[in-house]
Parts: C-alpha cells; sequence; structure tokens
C-alpha cells in the first residue's frame, strides 16, 4: 500500500494520546466506584456490562485510525478486468510524403488523419505511433493518453526513402514489446523470427502513399503479422493522378500505389481505406475486436477506509446507545 499524502499519517501519533486518556479515565472510575461502594457499605451493585463496556471503545479508536489512514489517501494495487485493444499506427515519413496532391501536404494530411483517429478512440483503446521512412522507429508506445499521442503525431515530418516492410515489422514489434514478447531488432528485422503467437485485438492502421523504394519486402511483412493475428489497415494518403516532386534538385513523380496498399491489407485480413472518407476512418475500430485482461493498476482506496471507519463508528455508537443510554 502507498500514499498520496503520505505526511498525514503523522496523525496517527495521536492515538496513544488517546488511549492513554481513557486508562487514566478508567482508573478514575475504579477510584470513584470503590469509595461509593465503601461509603455506602458495600451494597452499591453495578449495572454495568462488565468488560463488554471496552468494546464501544475499541470500536472508535478502531474507527478513528482508519479515518485517520483515510487522511493520507491510500492506494492499493489492483488486479482489474477490462476490454483493451490495441492499435498501432504507422506514418509514412518518407520524403515522398511532401508532395502536395493533397492539400498543404500528404504529410499533413496524414497528421490530420491519425489525429481525428485517435480522437474518436475510447480510453479502453491503447494507441501507439511508429515513424517509418528507410528504417523504422517507434515515436509512442502504446497509451491512451490521448495528449501524448497527438503531441507524437505533431512531431512528424518527411524525412528519405520508403520502406513499407520496416514501417510493418516496426509497429508488430511494437505490439509484441506491449504485450511482454521477445521482438526483432527493429534495425534488422526478419520476419520468420517474430515469436508466434496471436494478437487478435490489436491492429497496425497504416497511413502511406504506398510507394516502396527499400527493403525489406512489405508483402514479407505483412505476412509475419498475418501470422501473429495481427491485421492491418493501410489508409492511402495521396491521389492516384499524383503530383511532381522537387528532391535534391531533381525532379520526381510520386503517385499513390492503391494497388500495393490493398494487397497488403488483404493478406492480413484487413481493409484498405481512403483518407479521403472519414467514415471509413470510423469503420477501422468497429473491425477491432478487444478482449478482456486483467492488468494491475493503482487505485485509490480512501472512500473505503473512511465508509470502514464510519461503519466502525457507527456500530460503536450503537452499543454506547444501547449498553449505557449515552455517547462517550
Amino acid at each position: 500500500m502507498t500514499f498520496i499524502w503520505p505526511a498525514m499519517l503523522v496523525s496517527l501519533l495521536c492515538l496513544p494520546f488517546f488511549i492513554g486518556l481513557y486508562i487514566y479515565l478508567q482508573r478514575r472510575r475504579q477510584r470513584i466506584s470503590a469509595s461509593y461502594s465503601s461509603f455506602a457499605g458495600g451494597t452499591i451493585q453495578s449495572r454495568q456490562p462488565g468488560r463488554l463496556r471496552h468494546i464501544p471503545p475499541l470500536l472508535f479508536l478502531a474507527g478513528l485510525t482508519l479515518l485517520l489512514i483515510a487522511l493520507a489517501r491510500p492506494q492499493m494495487t489492483v488486479n482489474l478486468p477490462r476490454l483493451e485493444g490495441t492499435v498501432i499506427l504507422a506514418f509514412d515519413v518518407s520524403g515522398s510524403m511532401a508532395a502536395e496532391d493533397l492539400q498543404p501536404s500528404r504529410m499533413s494530411a496524414a497528421k490530420v488523419t491519425g489525429s481525428e483517429f485517435v480522437q474518436r478512440q475510447p480510453p479502453s483503446v491503447q494507441i501507439g505511433v511508429v515513424a517509418f521512412s528507410e528504417s523504422g522507429l517507434s515515436v509512442q508506445a502504446p497509451t491512451n493518453d490521448q495528449e501524448a499521442i497527438l503531441a507524437s503525431i505533431n512531431r512528424l515530418e518527411p524525412q528519405r526513402g520508403t520502406s513499407l516492410g520496416y514501417g510493418i515489422l516496426t509497429a508488430l514489434n511494437t505490439i509484441l514489446a506491449d504485450s511482454g514478447e521477445a521482438s526483432t531488432s527493429e534495425n534488422e528485422p526478419t520476419a520468420t523470427l517474430v515469436p508466434g503467437g496471436t494478437y487478435g485485438p490489436a491492429i497496425i492502421v497504416l497511413l502511406s502513399d504506398g510507394e516502396n523504394t527499400a527493403p525489406p519486402d512489405p508483402f514479407e511483412a505483412a505476412f509475419a503479422a498475418a501470422e501473429q493475428g495481427v491485421r492491418i489497415y493501410s489508409i492511402g494518403i495521396g491521389s492516384p493522378a499524383g503530383a511532381l516532386l522537387n528532391i535534391n534538385g531533381y525532379t520526381v513523380h510520386t503517385q499513390l500505389n492503391e494497388k500495393a496498399l490493398e494487397q497488403i491489407a488483404g493478406l492480413t485480413g484487413g481493409e484498405y481505406y481512403n483518407a479521403q472518407s472519414e467514415e471509413d476512418l470510423r469503420q477501422i475500430y468497429d473491425n477491432l475486436s478487444p478482449e478482456l485482461v486483467i492488468k494491475p493498476e493503482k487505485m485509490e482506496v480512501t472512500s473505503i477506509f473512511a465508509g470502514a471507519s464510519l461503519l466502525i463508528l457507527l456500530i460503536g455508537g450503537g452499543l454506547m446507545l444501547l449498553w449505557f443510554g449515552r455517547m462517550p
């Protein structure tokens, strides 16, 4: 057990004072009772409930102890069942994403699309962010902190070439790492080394223009994801007509490769969507099958201590009224 305000536990030092005061009052009562008994010739008989008279004060002491502990705001680690799913947003940050066939650019459109998707998700969905160009990088581990997710998306900028395979394998490794499994190296992904398992409540959302210019093979990476039960939902960023882009003094033509994105999604049992359709984005979560998981979480239990304290104090007060006809 931990405490949010541990300094308040100092209040427990007042308990010895109350215990000492009670002992003093009991001894004083015994002296007064003995003097009256002697004065009356020993004929006075007590109608008190004997040793049971100590029960109400003990209950008051227990209730006060719990109430003072509640002031420190105790926390306990509890195992809570909940429905949970994981979504990895894999962003293509290659140079071609600077093209302006989607205004103001493909990269900006991808950020807007990803941000809108994040904001629609309930807290039970853990979202991670992966960026890939010629290599892959896990930018944000899966979390339900939407501010952290959106901040990581806003930091993305176009880089160099494109490796869809790196993007998929890095996203898959992020899922495996979040599940506590060993994963392959992000620098040297090898589809055959990905450990076996089924991650049905996890999906990869691939935001890309679909142009691949660097190994590994994206279809082998998609097959590795399919073996783990991880579906890929690809979102096409760009236009089939394409656009001209100036890179290092060279003018190149880049266009949306919908066929590649459709094949990648199809290999895993996922679907291809176009970023220009908001309804398509809403359907992605509908295809996520969350599962019931048990996770340890810290929970403040102040109310439990306070409630137990009040209950014990009420029982003690009731016994005082029943046996003595008065409250202490």
